[in-house]
């Protein structure tokens, strides 16, 4: 919110600015403060404009029209009084309604506004003073803060009395980083932290305006490695790893080298489709029973696919599956999404079907357009077995002499460590697409690269590593399983500067006009191909007892702990 103030001529003519009057820390800027009159008089002569208008106008009309006049011939009396109907008219409706609508929006209990919270005093309470700067540990005052503009402070203000919301910054100011400099401030005097190791310059915040993040105060830097060259499918991939875990980058980029070395690896895409299933319930399961027959007879797949498709030029649905619990039924919609991940394109599909089925079942109540039958960011058997995203296979067969020279083991002792370990040891814990060594590990590192959503790493993680020895038992062939790996290279985050140029190293930024979702495909064959690096490689490091050495050497301090004890 940016405050007018009234700039006067000098003796010479030269604009001159007079300063604004002192304004105790926190006082809320009133719409009064840019007139050139005190508000009440400004109030009363625009009131009294507009009634004696009206006034004079009506008396007039009502003249004519007894001495059949027409209405449209006006005098230059009449129009002054249109004239200045029509600007009291504007300027009390302006002034009264956008002092309602602060008035609702200030005393408002509203859920959005993440930043005042509780931290909002009572109405007749004063805004506590920020706290005191912390010390340092030599007793002496921590730096301040840079001194903002004074329009700032006003704003700064107001946001933490609760006057105006934080989430509306960006919009009342235009002006994206200037918005996050200001509710970081905000951030600083109500909680008393300075935070002032998360950077703030530096960031395109326009980028994420109503796409990838709500009220920005800074931005988490991670360092992203490359492991490479990973050599699948006859072509060379340097993987982007954004990580914070020692070892990670290092383990992968071995597995690289071991499968270079030997010849490459290759992958398969089984499937691809993403999911949402809603849930809705009817009276009886009897009428729940009746649309799950209508939805899964194959007679009715051409309406349901033709009703879906509308909701984007590549969203073309592949298959409905229905689970009923009791009078609920689960419909689990599957379709392809091109190259973007697809979880709003499948929504927006769905959204069509249930409109288009309320007509001949208008006793359905659709409880919500996820019923967790999608399922989506949490671990699930329906993810498992039927897959979700893309449904990856990746394989490799590593020589021996590479499996020696570069993993420091052999086959024997990794293909006994993996079925003890992967397979008889998840089994034990009762894993659900947890049979591997630490697929999550490299899945979540290119996601976070990469531009994709963290969170659907539990299901994108899902994994069954097998070894293999073959060729007599000199070589081992290796493979990873993996049924929802769940990425697009279009949407969210992969719109980012950072993450784009990560896209852009594999290959894959952006959407394939000649072929839509085979850029899609290929990170998510890529994906598969950086685990099937870590999985060997790390196991090959837990059969050779190397990984409490590597960790301290990559994940640890040098110094000796035991001298700076004592």
């Amino acid at each position: 919110m940016e405050v007018r103030r009234k700039v006067q001529q000098g003796a010479a003519g030269s604009a001159v600015r007079r300063p604004p009057p002192p304004r105790a820390s926190g006082a809320r800027v009133q719409a009064g403060d840019a007139l050139p009159l005190p508000l009440r008089h400004t109030n009363l002569i625009f009131s009294a404009l507009f009634a004696g208008s009206l006034a004079y106008l009506m008396r007039r009309w009502r003249e004519k029209i007894r001495a059949s006049t027409p209405l449209h011939v006006v005098g230059l009396a009449e129009m002054l009084a249109i004239f200045g109907l029509i600007a009291s008219l504007i300027y009390l409706l302006s002034f009264f309604g956008i002092a309602f609508v602060q008035s609702i929006v200030s005393s408002s209990d509203d859920d959005e506004d993440f930043l005042v919270g509780s931290g909002r005093p009572a109405p007749a309470q004063a805004p506590a003073p920020a706290p005191p700067a912390p010390c340092s540990l030599l007793g002496s005052p921590a730096a301040a803060p840079e001194k903002m503009p004074e329009e700032d402070e006003d704003i700064v203000a107001s946001v933490v009395a609760g006057k105006i919301p934080s989430y509306v910054l960006e919009t009342k100011l235009g002006d994206c980083r200037r918005a996050a400099g200001i509710r970081r401030e905000a951030v600083r005097r109500i909680t008393g932290r300075q935070i002032e190791g998360l950077p703030l310059d530096g960031f395109d915040y326009d980028s994420i305006l109503g796409q990838c993040c709500e009220l920005p105060v800074g931005y988490v830097q991670l360092p992203v490695g490359i492991a490479g060259p990973l050599l699948l499918d006859g072509q060379r991939f340097y993987v982007p790893m954004a990580t914070t875990e020692g070892c990670l980058v290092a383990s992968t980029n071995r597995g690289c080298k071991a499968i270079a070395e030997s010849g490459g690896a290759f992958s398969v895409v089984l499937r691809d489709g993403m999911t949402r299933a809603p849930v809705a319930r009817f009276p009886t399961a009897r009428r729940a029973a009746e649309l799950k027959a209508f939805l899964e007879d194959p007679a009715n797949f051409e309406t349901l696919s033709m009703v879906f498709n509308r909701s984007s030029r590549f969203a073309r649905l592949q298959g409905v599956q229905c689970a009923m619990a009791g009078r609920n039924l689960y419909m689990r919609f599957t379709c392809s999404t091109g190259d973007a991940m697809g979880m709003n394109m499948v929504s927006k599909g769905v959204q069509n079907v249930l409109d288009f089925l309320q007509d001949d079942f208008p006793d359905m109540d659709v409880i919500s357009i996820s019923g967790n039958f999608c399922s989506d960011k949490k671990p699930a058997a329906v993810n498992w077995i039927e897959g979700r995203g893309k449904s990856v296979v990746c394989e490799a067969v590593i020589k021996e002499e590479v499996v020696k020279k570069v993993l420091k083991t052999n086959v024997q002792s990794l293909v006994e460590l993996n079925t003890i370990k992967n397979l008889a040891g998840s089994a034990i814990a009762g894993a659900l697409g947890g049979f591997n060594a630490h697929a999550s590990n490299i899945v979540t590192a290119i996601f976070i690269a990469t531009g994709q959503d963290p969170a659907q790493n539990v299901e994108s993680s899902h994994c069954i590593t097998m070894l293999e020895p073959v060729n007599d038992g000199k070589d081992l062939h290796i493979s990873v399983t993996m049924p929802s790996i769940e990425v697009g290279t279009v949407g969210g985050g992969t719109q980012l500067a950072s993450q784009a140029a990560c896209l852009d190293l594999l290959g894959v930024k952006g959407a394939n006009r000649e072929s839509p979702g085979s850029n899609a495909r290929l990170l998510a064959t890529v994906v598969a191909g950086g685990v099937l690096a870590g999985e060997l490689s790390l196991l090959s490091a837990l059969a050779a007892g190397q990984l409490v050495k590597s960790h301290m050497k990559y994940n640890r301090s040098s110094k000796d702990m035991s001298k700076v004890a004592s």
